[in-house]
């Protein structure tokens, strides 16, 4: 769909882009056709709209004075990394300027006394771990899109596949350099471990969408580099039983790096897209479980005790995946899920929720009868461990009135569901533009007031990627 939005915002004219063409000069300031389409939408692309004009940013100060400028000219601007968003929360819907922070990629610096890594916002997220790793250490959060800059993972709070053992993108933030709407420049957080000076203004800006402050700077808790890992493949007869295994599993205290579910469409899916064999395809459903620890002993007497656990629980077998082969060939797969699948359909969109971890098997079983239901193809992965579901509603051969009115149902009934099941509307995605109506829905008047009232203390012109989150 293409935002309508109604535009408040001073509409860009030759001054404001002399302007920009001044600061930043002619090879970095963009108009017209020469803004390519892929700035116009994120990975899912069902939400459109280009920015009257791109600028590419190479310093704080910059971003600043673009700020500024914009605050005192009532001009909307957007910050963007990657692109590889799934909620619209990059795009532009107001025109203005969008600002690229791709550019802004250099590490800074790696302290491993302090155990602590500074960057700009627009170094990849696989460039972190290659780089950390060369220096024996370790950056835990690894959401799927490994393309995707780290600015974009904060302004998220991304979790990723080992979050139930290490926590999400949050917990590794420890500082931050923002600029404001105003142009002003504030640095919260910083090396030190513990912090209790007064609000967190730091952890707010941590999953805000980029509507508070766009991050220029962020210094990264790091750990020790785990010296081995080691996972497991684990077929089930159904995803009802591998998914009644995972608490069971977290209560062994052999807690592993990640336990991701998987179903045999999505495996299939993968395959195809991939032209690799998965190790086993013929069962309905899989947890994919990684233990990581210092020595091979350790992690074998984890990884063993879980193992018994599965096949008490009904698992049809265990495969272990200790060989780097095997390994690559697991989680290349798991990496490709989401491409995999779109590659299958016309178009997509995705309900990212995330319930309670005994809840996860009630939603999915949820979702095979809205497909019958609907008469619509439902896919879905996600990760078990700590109940955040990544489930996609295809589009197939429907016509654009049937794709937004099936879409439109089956997401009500989807968002419905996990509030019954104590769940939230979004685990890692974020609310962007396209999922307002479901946390609206969710929330109370006094809790969006009060996140209204939030972004109108840093934002009070509303400038900022006006039009997403609570807005």
């Amino acid at each position: 769909m293409t935002c309508n939005c109604k535009n408040e915002y001073k509409k860009l004219d030759e001054k404001d882009v002399k302007f920009l063409v001044e600061l930043l000069g002619e090879d970095r300031v963009f108009t017209g056709e020469d803004i390519n389409e892929d700035f116009s939408h994120d990975e899912l692309g069902g939400i459109s709209r280009m920015p009257e004009v791109l600028v590419e940013a190479l310093s704080t100060e910059e971003v600043s004075k673009i700020m500024t400028y914009a605050y005192e000219n009532n001009i909307p601007v957007v910050a963007r990394g990657s692109g590889t968003g799934l909620v619209g929360a990059s795009v532009a819907i107001h025109g203005g300027i969008m600002i690229s922070l791709a550019k802004m990629n250099r590490i800074l610096e790696i302290d491993e006394e302090n155990l602590t890594l500074t960057l700009e916002p627009g170094v990849l997220l696989m460039e972190i771990g290659k780089y950390v790793e060369e220096h024996d250490l370790f950056y835990p959060p690894d959401p799927g899109e490994k393309s995707a800059t780290i600015g974009g993972n904060i302004n998220t709070n991304a979790g990723g596949m080992r979050a139930v053992k290490y926590g999400v993108t949050r917990d590794y933030v420890r500082g931050l350099t923002v600029v404001l709407p105003t142009g002003k420049v504030i640095e919260v957080g910083g090396k030190v471990v513990k912090n209790s000076s007064g609000y967190s203004i730091k952890d707010l800006i941590c999953g805000s969408e980029g509507t508070l402050g766009i991050i220029t700077k962020a210094v990264l808790k790091l750990l020790p580099l785990p010296k081995k890992a080691i996972s497991l493949l684990i077929p089930f007869p159904n995803l009802e039983t591998a998914i009644n295994t995972v608490p069971k599993i977290i209560k062994s205290k052999s807690i592993p790096t990640a336990i991701e579910f998987m179903q045999r469409e999505v495996i299939l899916a993968a395959e195809e897209f991939l032209g690799k064999k998965f190790p086993d395809n013929s069962s309905d459903a899989y947890l994919l479980l990684t233990f990581d620890g210092n020595s091979k002993e350790d992690i074998e007497k984890d990884y063993d005790k879980v193992a018994q656990i599965c096949l008490a629980e009904g698992a049809l077998d265990v495969y272990i995946t200790d060989t780097d082969e095997r390994k690559e060939v697991v989680w290349s797969a798991r990496g490709a899920f989401l491409e995999a699948v779109k590659a299958t359909t016309t178009e997509m969109d995705e309900c990212d929720v995330v319930v309670p971890r005994n809840k996860v098997a009630d939603f999915i079983k949820y979702t095979d009868d809205l497909q019958a239901q609907f008469d619509i193809r439902i896919r879905s992965f996600g990760h078990a461990g700590d109940g955040n579901l990544h489930v996609y509603a295809l589009r197939d051969d429907m016509t654009q009135e049937q794709w937004e009115k099936k879409l439109s149902e089956v997401f009500e009934c989807m968002y419905k569901k996990s509030v019954e099941l104590n769940g939230l509307v979004s685990g890692e995605h974020g609310i962007g533009y396209a999922k307002k109506p479901y946390l609206f829905e969710q929330y109370g008047d006094d809790y969006i007031e009060l996140m209204k009232n939030i972004k109108l203390a840093f934002d009070p012109k509303n400038i900022l990627n006006p039009g997403k989150v609570c807005q």
